[in-house]
């Protein structure tokens, strides 16, 4: 058998095993798993590397209104080419549904956005603000049938949040069609209630805001939405998952039988409160939700990781310029932490983070590294094992991993739209040197090898 491309020599790592083998692609797919293949148009030697999945990014902001004067730092362009070097093949942005507007007007236009600007693969999850009983009980089940599987709802921001009663008309809706609904839980009203208590004694610092928005808000919330799904007996994802109490919620909810997956973020294992009291404004660049929290939270995240709280770990990359006036340093924001937009970069240095922290300091196993790093973003949206797994027949995705490059995180080596990585000069163990998309070279040692429109819109099934 004459193959197209074959990774000699490397160790090959999926979620459940690792073992030497030669991977041989046809046709933008695996076709064998064997040693010793040969005859192929092009030979690359992984001698010394991990064979694994390219990385699947499931919770990624691109793109996405932000406000009046306020403009995200990535397009589809750059965020994906970021996502690229980073070791992904594979995103899944929001496609925010504005209030007074339809699922499908939304989707119209977010699709021309990535339209020609993917230089990997997308998928998007739809966010609901404004749950009519259009939208849920005519749009709804049509998207989902056309496979846009999972939705996003808000219990915070204003502009964005549901009332109980819409979380559970959603909630029901979802159950009904099938798709997976994901849900941010802060309490808006208590997070109102105290910025107005900062505002009132002039606390207007970046440091205010991770206090306007402590853990118990976060754990309050989590616990209303696994009590809401399981009044209507829905699954759901409780996503970017900041310290213990909120992990206890959903491990509680485990044990009463609810089906809920969980899913933390780097920013919750390598930063803290204390970023954000910065001097200078500089506190702004950290300023995301839910906060960072503490050394203690960044432990318990660590073991939600390693004993399954978490079954996936996103970058919740929602990029912005700090110094702009449509980024962080708005005029507003620049007095007040209430205006500073809400979200920080992070989808190029996803991966390196989980392997350096995770794999080479023993926290967790390479295994484990891919299973929460794609394969299990795979199986819970509806793309395994099309994606996310190294087998024969799946697409050939994959990211060839270099265990001992040491890499220091600068911004200037990143590739993303953002003037800052909230990471800056982090040193890293294990980079991603090498990333093939169905097949075909898109990054090598550092350069991009691919094209601007060689990403492709993935349509889902529903979770199984």
């Amino acid at each position: 058998m004459r193959f197209d491309t074959i990774i000699k020599n490397g160790t090959v790592v999926t979620a459940s095993d690792t073992f030497k083998s030669d991977v041989g692609i046809c046709d933008g797919k695996i076709a064998a798993l064997a040693g010793c293949l040969d005859n192929a148009h092009e030979i690359i030697d992984a001698t010394g590397l991990y064979v694994m999945p390219g990385g699947i990014d499931s919770h990624v902001h691109i793109a996405q209104p932000s406000g009046d004067g306020i403009v995200m730092a990535d397009d589809f362009s750059s965020g994906t080419l970021s996502a690229a070097f980073g070791g992904n093949t594979t995103i899944l942005p929001f496609c925010m549904q504005e209030k007074g507007t339809t699922l499908r007007e939304a989707l119209k236009d977010y699709h021309a956005k990535a339209e020609g600007n993917c230089h990997i693969d997308v998928s998007f999850h739809l966010i609901i603000t404004d749950p009519t009983a259009y939208v849920l009980g005519q749009e709804l089940p049509a998207l989902v049938e056309d496979g846009y599987t999972s939705l996003k709802v808000f219990m915070t921001y204003e502009n964005l949040r549901l009332r109980d009663d819409q979380i559970l008309d959603t909630l029901d809706s979802a159950r009904r069609s099938g798709a997976l609904v994901m849900v941010h839980c802060e309490n808006e009203d208590a997070i109102r209630y105290l910025i107005g208590q900062h505002e009132e004694k002039g606390e207007l610092a970046p440091k205010f805001h991770a206090l306007s928005r402590p853990v118990a808000a976060e754990r309050e919330a989590t616990h209303r939405a696994l009590s809401l799904a399981e009044i209507v007996g829905t699954p759901i994802v409780i996503v970017h998952v900041s310290n213990r109490q909120a992990m206890e919620e959903i491990e509680r909810a485990r044990k009463r039988g609810s089906k809920v997956a969980g899913e933390t973020c780097p920013q919750y294992l390598l930063l803290t409160a204390d970023d954000l009291d910065a001097t200078e404004l500089e506190g702004a660049k950290f300023v995301c939700s839910p906060p960072p929290r503490d050394k203690e939270s960044q432990l318990a995240c660590w073991e939600g990781l390693q004993n399954g709280t978490f079954e996936l770990f996103s970058s919740d990359h929602c990029p912005f310029r700090f110094d702009d006036d449509g980024g962080k340093l708005n005029e507003k924001g620049k007095r007040n932490f209430r205006w500073i937009p809400n979200g920080i970069p992070g989808v190029e240095t996803r991966l390196p983070i989980l392997f350096s922290e995770g794999v080479s300091k023993g926290r967790i196993d390479i295994n484990r590294f891919v299973a929460l790093s794609s394969t299990n973003h795979a199986k819970q949206y509806g793309l395994y094992p099309r994606k996310g797994t190294i087998a024969i027949g799946s697409d050939a995705d994959i990211a060839l991993w270099d265990p001992r490059k040491s890499v220091i995180v600068t911004n200037d080596i990143l590739h993303h739209g953002a003037d800052y990585t909230p990471y800056e000069g982090l040193e890293v163990v294990g980079w991603p040197i090498r990333v093939l998309l169905r097949g075909t070279t898109i990054v090598d040692e550092g350069v991009f090898k691919g094209q601007s429109n060689g990403g492709t819109y993935l349509r889902r099934d529903r979770t199984a």
